[in-house]
């Protein structure tokens, strides 16, 4: 698996200055699922300007978070030895993407797939990178490489129709209408092949970018490289929260949840203070240690291993990132939300008064509402305490 820094050092290279990227191949696809126009634009004709806007779209696709934005992708040893979908990826990288048939390959499988009506343009380019080696105090030493890092990048943008408007031209100090155009957006999903493993070629990986973490692209990465794709991030976060809900049972209290909140805050900070540069992952085990030291009964615990397996797979690995906010904490009933910062969480609490329950905020000063300071007072309205 690629880690942020060698994902870094590859979305460095996508400006018109620094890669090695000649040629733009891709196409035009309507929205009857057709292609409508092919191009093969040479990036040395472009103007500067022209040339960073193309290179802004193709660098999009390596941004994000890891496990979220960007999902690692393993090919099978048997699919390396012999599949389709495999040559397809190294006959597009061996021919630095001149290979016609491999191209109306990918774009047959990317348009079969991808879930939309509306037009959308499939940009290609391919790079070659000298990778520098690096010195003792981890510098690299741009004329030492010992490897050349080939690899292709997909990017897959919607087309929008953009509004009629009126400008102001300054040439000729005239206001002119102008008329609505096609104008390309930001990728929605895209990938790089080969990955850049250990700052080295792995033809057993590829990195598959998606623009958010509500969007399912699960069907257009698996047509693309016929293999199992990792839940996306926001199913992971759902079915974590589920899971919480069905292990702990009656014992899942505010207090419960803010625990396993703050047990997994700590990992990950932990994480971070380490300077690992391996993403932090965390299984079974770890889960099912979190919510014992919260307080989990030994009878919920026992059933974990069974929901945990069903609900994610016995050996799968989760990002904490992907099933927590460690900058939020919230806490909603169906007519309310209230949000406040995990390090804050304290300043709530559940009670039941006279029969009913209540969420309370302890609130000393600067209270406002509808930005309005008040006042509180010991009694209420009703002239009952304040709880």
């Amino acid at each position: 698996m690629m880690t942020e820094n060698e994902i870094a050092e590859i979305r460095r290279r996508i400006k018109h200055d620094k890669n090695n990227i000649t040629v733009l191949k891709g196409c035009c696809v309507n929205g009857k699922k057709e292609i409508s126009a092919e191009f093969s634009q040479t990036v040395g004709l472009l103007s500067l300007e022209e040339g960073e806007n193309l290179f802004k779209i193709l660098k999009k696709t390596l941004s994000g978070r890891l496990g979220k934005n960007l999902i690692d992708v393993s090919f099978t040893t048997d699919q390396v030895a012999d599949s389709d979908e495999h040559r397809l990826m190294m006959r597009l990288r061996d021919s630095e993407l001149e290979d016609a048939e491999a191209r109306h390959a990918l774009y047959e499988r990317i348009i079969g797939s991808f879930p939309t009506d509306d037009s959308y343009i499939i940009f290609l380019g391919c790079d070659k990178y000298d990778v520098p080696n690096k010195s003792g105090n981890d510098e690299e030493m741009p004329d030492d490489s010992d490897e050349m890092f080939r690899y292709i990048l997909c990017s897959v943008c919607p087309v929008k129709l953009t509004k009629t408007g009126i400008s102001f031209f300054a040439e000729d100090l005239s206001f002119r209408n102008i008329g609505a155009d096609m104008a390309i957006s930001a990728p929605e999903t895209g990938f790089m092949f080969p990955a850049f493993d250990d700052r080295s070629t792995n033809i057993y990986n590829a990195l598959f970018y998606t623009r958010s973490a509500g969007d399912d692209y699960k069907q257009t990465a698996e047509a693309i490289f016929n293999t199992e794709y990792p839940m996306p991030a926001e199913e992971q976060r759902e079915n974590f929260r589920s899971l919480i809900a069905e292990t702990a049972a009656k014992e899942c209290s505010y207090e419960f949840v803010q625990s396993v909140h703050e047990h997994i805050t700590e990992m990950i900070d932990e994480h971070k203070n380490s300077r690992q540069e391996e993403p932090l992952l965390i299984g079974k085990k770890d889960v099912k240690r979190v919510l014992e030291d919260c307080g989990a009964s030994d009878e919920n615990i026992a059933s974990f291993d069974e929901r945990y397996d069903t609900t994610f797979g016995e050996k799968t690995e989760l990002s904490p990132l992907n099933i927590i906010d460690p900058k939020q904490f919230e806490v909603k009933t169906p007519d309310v939300t209230i949000k406040v910062s995990p390090e804050k969480s304290y300043l709530l609490e559940t009670r039941m008064i006279d029969g009913t329950k209540y969420v309370l905020i302890r609130a000393e000063e600067g209270v406002e509402v509808n930005g309005v300071g008040i006042s509180i007072s010991e009694n209420n309205g009703d002239g009952d305490k304040t709880e």
